[in-house]
């Protein structure tokens, strides 16, 4: 099969296509002929020797990817899927999880059955981003009706399906952007808008319940701003640190670091409300897989809308 493995930590240089086995599956995997493939942050910087690559570096050649959507060539006995299903999922995050491939032999409690009214595409865009989002906002922040939610980075892969799953919670939803995303952070739901670029947060008079914090740094520390008293700051690219830990702590604040997690029967929850249109996938740039350099970096540049795809 046709794959692209890495060796060293560096720039797309590094992305090397090869021949590599089709791999042997065990009685509880399914082995998937790979249509589409969801290209991360978590895959740019693991890439470029950040990201995950700590935790996988001994594993050198090293397949890179999670997400994918595609059809059972073969499924273990007790796999529960058969040959011919349509699946999709994030396999093995935060560990090796080898979807830079024709051929993926992946668990099956990682899966689920790809909607019928939504392409490979469209399902490959919502595994990572979109069980990051509902793990976070549903089984972390457990999210009540009515309460006021403030996504930050909201038209990127996790903050558009953050937007639509609040929405879908009935909560207030205000997502943050630059200008010209704004109409697409409306479009998805998203009660009100900030322009993040030179935005007043110590004089904001907005407060929040929740906070879902996709971009790290500064913007913790501006989220604490604008967080109510007892309310919970969640933030995905970077770990709170125990300066930031503590200022939270001073504001009265819950504040969590969170890495979401491979989970089939959460991925089962993303099929049912994909195929009932709670949510959407947003697909802005599809790159082939002979051009997975240029995909990353399209997502290295950080403005991506939605998410980016490689199909097979």
């Amino acid at each position: 099969m046709k794959a692209i493995i890495i060796n060293e930590p560096g720039g797309t240089d590094k992305l090397i296509y090869t021949e590599l086995p089709t791999p042997v599956i065990n009685d509880e995997q399914v082995l998937v002929r790979v249509k589409a493939i969801s290209i991360n942050p978590v895959d740019v910087k693991s890439r470029a020797g950040h990201g995950v690559w700590g935790r996988l570096k001994e594993e050198v050649p090293l397949i890179l990817g999670w997400d994918i959507s595609g059809v059972v060539e073969q499924a273990g006995d007790n796999s529960g899927f058969k040959k011919g299903d349509e699946v999709f999922g994030m396999v093995h995050f935060p560990g090796h999880g080898k979807a830079y491939a024709e051929y993926m032999a992946a668990p099956a409690r990682h899966l689920a059955l790809k909607p019928a009214n939504i392409s490979h595409e469209e399902a490959a865009a919502a595994t990572l981003s979109a069980l990051t989002a509902y793990q976070a906002l549903v089984l972390r922040g457990n999210l009540q009706h009515g309460q006021k939610v403030l996504v930050h980075a909201a038209a990127g892969g996790v903050g558009h399906f953050a937007v639509q799953i609040a929405k879908h919670l009935g909560v207030e939803v205000t997502g943050t952007s630059s200008a010209k995303n704004r109409d697409f952070v409306l479009g998805l739901g998203a009660d009100s808008h900030i322009d993040y670029h030179g935005y007043d947060w110590e004089e904001s008079d907005k407060k929040f319940d929740f906070i879902l914090d996709n971009v790290g740094g500064q913007t913790i520390d501006n989220s604490l701003e604008v967080a109510k008293p007892g309310s919970t700051l969640i933030s995905i690219p970077t770990g709170l640190n125990e300066q930031v830990t503590q200022k939270a702590k001073d504001k009265g604040v819950n504040g969590y670091f969170f890495l979401v997690t491979s989970n089939g029967k959460d991925m089962k929850v993303i099929a049912e409300w994909l195929e009932k249109g709670y949510i959407k996938s947003h697909v802005s740039e599809t790159f082939d897989f002979n051009d997975m350099a240029l995909a990353h970096k399209h997502v290295e540049s950080g403005r991506t809308v939605g998410k980016v795809i490689v199909k097979l």
